[in-house]
């Protein structure tokens, strides 16, 4: 049987060689077992390190900041200097779309990928809330993927609405139409809304001809027809949406139509111009244009007869 011995006062595992640290539970003793040479190093070159990253780098949290560091070092610093960068790599090509008409983009077709890219970055920032993720639009807000436009699809037009949004207050070159409120403002009576609702789901091929859609037609004639055209086909120059087909931005079913008809509407779109930059209102307008239901820019007018030449 052998002893532990004592050395130095120390209690000497006599099996290890290792020194006891004096504790003892239940028969079980711990030894003063040395660290790894390695593992000593290895912390005191942490230590080290720590010292000086404190002196070279932010590090030691003040009141209302921090140290800064002999090196002037900050991450905010960094990320300054790469979005300055970023901003100077894309100037060149923003300079150029700025100095490019909007129609004839499609000519550089690398300057024209870049606005659509440009573009849809900020329709995701400003538009997606009430046009969508994709454009496709809700109930009051138009779908920019389709061929209906209530007053133009071109470049230049796109371009021009947002520059001065719908309604917008304030601005004397904004869009802007009144549809009157022909129900609740007594202009018809409800028989007669009823009526014209009817001529107007014939004009757009919902429902067949009746007595009360022929009853519409002469109320249609003398209240709708000069801003919506005699046939439904719409009047761009005043925002009048077609009537004639099955895109509706309010909706087209019979109660829908009754609202429209005795409430009107009157929606919003904001005035870009101010909140926007003009290079990125271009983009926005080149991207919305090609979306899928972009339209080429009307022909130029000809000249009437006997018209200088």
């Amino acid at each position: 049987m052998t002893h532990d011995t004592t050395h130095h006062g120390k209690v000497i595992d006599h099996a290890t060689g290792t020194a006891k640290v004096g504790h003892e539970w239940d028969g079980i003793e711990e030894l003063d077992t040395p660290l790894p040479r390695w593992w000593l190093w290895t912390f005191y070159a942490t230590i080290v390190f720590a010292l000086v990253y404190v002196v070279l780098y932010p590090a030691i949290p003040m009141l209302h900041s921090a140290s800064t560091g002999t090196l002037g070092w900050t991450s905010r610093g960094v990320l300054a200097d790469d979005m300055a960068h970023e901003k100077a790599e894309h100037q060149a090509v923003r300079n150029a779309i700025a100095a490019t008409p909007i129609e004839a983009l499609a000519a550089n077709p690398a300057l024209q990928r870049a606005a659509i890219e440009g573009g849809h970055a900020a329709f995701k920032v400003n538009c997606v809330q009430c046009h969508g993720a994709g454009g496709a639009g809700a109930k009051g807000y138009p779908n920019l993927n389709d061929d209906d436009w209530l007053w133009g699809g071109d470049l230049a037009t796109i371009q021009k609405t947002l520059v001065n949004g719908i309604r917008q207050p304030g601005n004397d070159a904004t869009r802007s139409s009144l549809m009157p409120s022909f129900g609740k403002d007594g202009i018809l009576t409800p028989a007669q809304v009823q009526d014209v609702v009817s001529h107007v789901r014939v004009l757009s091929k919902q429902d067949p001809a009746s007595a009360s859609s022929a009853r519409g037609a002469q109320i249609f004639s003398d209240n709708c027809a000069v801003c919506h055209g005699a046939n439904g086909e719409g009047n761009r120059s005043v925002g009048a949406p077609r009537l004639s087909d099955k895109i509706w931005l309010y909706g087209g079913d019979r109660a829908s139509l009754t609202t429209t008809v005795t409430n009107a509407h009157a929606g919003v779109m904001p005035a870009w111009t101010g909140r926007l930059d003009p290079v990125t209102i271009k983009m926005l307008a080149v991207y919305v244009h090609s979306l899928g239901g972009g339209e080429a820019a009307p022909a130029p007018a000809a000249p009437a007869a006997g018209a200088a030449q």
